[in-house]
């Protein structure tokens, strides 16, 4: 398998909204397969297609203590969202280093395909309801620190712009 490189905070290319699977194939089980390498070397919990650069829906999830539950979603959408609400502490792989509390409902249900194109429903809380709602947003073209405020975004997207250039060896 291969990794894939992850766009990094603020790539114009993370607001890009993923278009839907058409058929489950091979080609989209090697995608999946890359998506699941780069996650767990990274190492995340989660990962969206958009994030490397493929806009297709697909999400890939693993919040396992063991990392070796790898749940994937193909077209996945949020069917029913609790009135309750929850604020996590979340992270990125695009927004490395950079965490902050956003509030999302606490519980979720989400319908989606999985790798033999079967369509399934999960209802989720904790951890699991977060990084689905997290990765579905990368999938609408938004990025967690877009719930942040404006002084914060500008900061890390400063920063991380900074570190990119370092990086490259741009002055």
């Amino acid at each position: 398998m291969a990794l894939l490189n992850v766009l990094c905070y603020p790539d114009p290319r993370l607001h890009k909204v993923a278009k839907p699977v058409a058929q489950v194939d091979a080609r989209i089980k090697k995608i999946v397969a890359d998506m699941a390498d780069t996650m767990y070397e990274a190492p995340g919990v989660g990962l969206a297609a958009t994030q490397v650069d493929i806009h297709e829906r697909i999400v890939v999830i693993d919040t396992s203590d063991e990392q070796n539950e790898l749940r994937v979603f193909i077209n996945p959408e949020i069917i029913w969202a609790s009135p309750e609400k929850k604020a996590w502490r979340e992270g990125c792989l695009s927004v490395p280093e950079f965490y902050d509390e956003v509030e999302r409902p606490a519980q979720v249900r989400v319908r989606a395909l999985d790798l033999d194109g079967k369509e399934f429903v999960i209802e989720a809380d904790g951890l699991l309801a977060v990084c689905l709602q997290h990765e579905l947003d990368h999938l609408q073209g938004k990025v967690f620190v877009e719930y942040l405020s404006i002084l914060k975004r500008t900061r890390i997207s400063h920063k991380l712009k900074k570190r990119t250039k370092e990086l490259s060896g741009e002055r």
